[in-house]
């Protein structure tokens, strides 16, 4: 089949393999369809039952095999002995957020004292800093941990080390060769690591340490020789999941466990900032990976782009139902502030990018753009031109900069190398993701060691023009039971696709804006069959216009499938990703 795009993207079908289509419907009760996708996703008949019903313990190896974690279980098993109150630093992003509320949650299980601090984006940047860790120790601690944070955190940590206060890192950032004289560095990116968890987000990283150290606290007997309950770890998957889900890491292995198991924990609504936020979204049902994604985790990490940037962990943290409504208020506020931001600095920089279309890496600066807001529209930049994107915020001579990559160049590695090559003042990330400082004359010379490095990676930029597509389904399968049939692949993320499909032959009846700028058609197949097609934040794309100017012509659909929620109805509806003609 072949498809004429108005995108621009080659429409491509994923293979599957008919013999294992065969065996697993005949040995699973499998439909069709999910047998295909489950081929496509190159599972084996000996492993399909681990994929479709994923569980921690099969998954969960050994937490001290991870360098250092004995080191920092043990050190925090003297500090619980002790009575010491432990300091948490986390991140302000959701991630930050998660891991913070996991530790400060569980510590509070046990009846131990903490104090938590997440620094200010405008004024303090991403990171561990002295005046952080200054505002913990003057408050009783005498043990500090940093959460998504602090594996290259060299100065701050040396700062409070000569102060014989410990540190112990909790993170997932790709570190130098060279790390900072923590107590303990657990991490699964660290340069000498050799588990297979490099997949993790931090608040996955900070689960598998509380696993060691409840074992331990069990081992000792402390929770008996204390007359405390012994907390259940499952029970905090909650956020384990919302951090996994909002920091886009692969749902495979134990993230897939980690974020299906942690939504059944999420359905019990027992986490009093989430609960608020749900309903705050109108979230009526059993909340998705999708919700977690797309409402709860953008107006978490509003605080920390236009707000206060503690204000998503003390949700995810208090049990103060007053405090928690208001707080889950100002985080909506400033979403809608963030929102309105983003589009401005959107319109601007897309008007820069023209003078860079041509380079394979679109590296862009401005004076005062706003830096809790560069991320997000670096991400929308890179999917529009399927470019690793890096946008820097100037201030003076110095820069802020966040940067989004692609498939197959790894970002976080070439920020680490610009450091090293004093291109940048500081800085780091991981596989796709980053952020750094650097002095605006050397913007030139960061711009000349990526491009260079990406020409060597020879990454062929035209595969990321594919669009790939699962299969064609007819308009009548857009039906509750086809939906739940295809969901029980879910979670869907990165690592696990949710399944792309194509409608073929359909005209368009009406096209219109709802929301701020998303467009919605009614559309009608040729077997009689209407429903509603919807291209996110589709206003001023490709598509609008092509949509409004195709009343009665007959075209192609691609994209996927998803279930609305509307005063106590459901319908599936099809959110449009390309359009084609026949």
């Amino acid at each position: 089949m072949n498809f004429s795009s108005v995108t621009g993207k080659n429409w491509v079908f994923k293979k599957y393999n008919t013999s294992d289509v065969i065996k697993f419907t005949e040995n699973f009760s499998l439909s069709e369809t999910v047998a295909k996708l489950l081929s496509i996703r190159k599972k084996n008949i000996d492993n399909i039952n681990l994929f479709l019903d994923p569980k921690i313990k099969n998954f969960l190896p050994n937490p001290i095999h991870l360098k250092d974690m004995k080191n920092a279980i043990d050190r925090t098993y003297k500090s619980i002995l002790n009575n010491e109150l432990i300091g948490i630093f986390g991140d302000y992003d959701v991630d930050g957020a998660s891991s913070t509320a996991l530790l400060a949650r569980y510590f509070y299980s046990i009846n131990q004292k903490i104090k938590t601090y997440i620094p200010n984006r405008q004024t303090e940047g991403y990171g561990p800093n002295i005046t952080g860790f200054k505002n913990l120790i003057n408050n009783g601690a005498k043990l500090i941990f940093t959460v998504d944070c602090g594996t290259l955190s060299f100065e701050p940590i040396n700062y409070v080390q000569k102060l014989n206060i410990d540190v112990i890192v909790l993170d997932h950032h790709q570190s130098d060769i060279k790390l900072p004289n923590a107590c303990a560095i657990v991490n699964p990116n660290r340069y000498d690591e050799e588990s297979e968890l490099g997949y993790l987000c931090a608040a996955g990283v900070c689960f598998i340490f509380l696993v060691a150290l409840n074992k331990k606290l069990r081992e000792e007997n402390w929770f008996g020789n204390n007359n405390i309950n012994e907390p259940n770890i499952l029970n905090f998957l909650d956020l384990v999941s919302l951090g996994t889900v909002c920091d886009v890491v692969p749902l495979i292995g134990l993230n897939r466990a980690i974020v299906k198991q942690g939504l059944k924990i999420i359905k019990k609504r027992s986490n009093l900032g989430l609960k608020t936020l749900y309903d705050l979204c109108n979230i009526e049902s059993q909340p998705t990976e999708f919700d977690l994604g797309y409402k709860l985790g953008p107006r978490i990490n509003a605080g920390g782009r236009v707000g206060k940037s503690s204000l998503g962990a003390e949700l995810l943290t208090s049990n103060d139902p007053q405090k928690v409504y208001q707080i889950a208020l100002d985080l909506d506020k400033s979403n809608k502030e963030r929102q309105a931001i983003e589009l401005l600095l959107s319109e601007q920089i897309n008007l820069e990018v023209k003078n860079y279309h041509n380079h394979p890496i679109l590296i862009l600066s401005g004076k005062n753009w706003h830096e809790g807001i560069i991320g997000i529209v670096a991400s929308r930049i890179k999917d529009k031109y399927n470019k690793p994107t890096i946008i820097i915020s100037l201030d003076e001579n110095m820069g802020k900069g966040s940067a989004r990559s692609i498939a197959g160049f790894d970002i976080g590695k070439e920020i680490i190398k610009a450091v090293q090559a004093g291109i940048l003042e500081k800085g780091g990330g991981h596989k796709m993701a980053g952020g750094f400082t650097l002095k605006k004359e050397n913007i030139p010379k960061l711009r000349n060691l990526l491009i260079k490095d990406f020409e060597k990676s020879n990454i062929d930029l035209s595969k990321n023009r594919n669009l790939y597509l699962d299969s064609t389904i007819a308009p009548s399968a857009l039906n509750e039971d086809f939906y739940d049939d295809i969901n029980c692949l879910a979670p869907f993320g990165s690592g696990n696709n949710e399944p792309r499909f194509v409608i073929e032959n359909i005209k368009v009846i009406s096209t219109s804006v709802v929301g701020n700028n998303h467009i919605k058609s009614i559309l009608a197949g040729n077997d009689g069959s209407i429903f509603n097609g919807f291209v996110w934040n589709g206003k001023n794309s490709s598509l609008e216009p092509f949509l409004s100017k195709s009343y009665n012509k007959r075209i192609n659909i691609a994209g996927k499938m998803k279930l609305n929620h509307w005063r106590g109805q459901e319908k599936v509806e099809f959110i449009i990703e390309d359009v084609s003609l026949n």
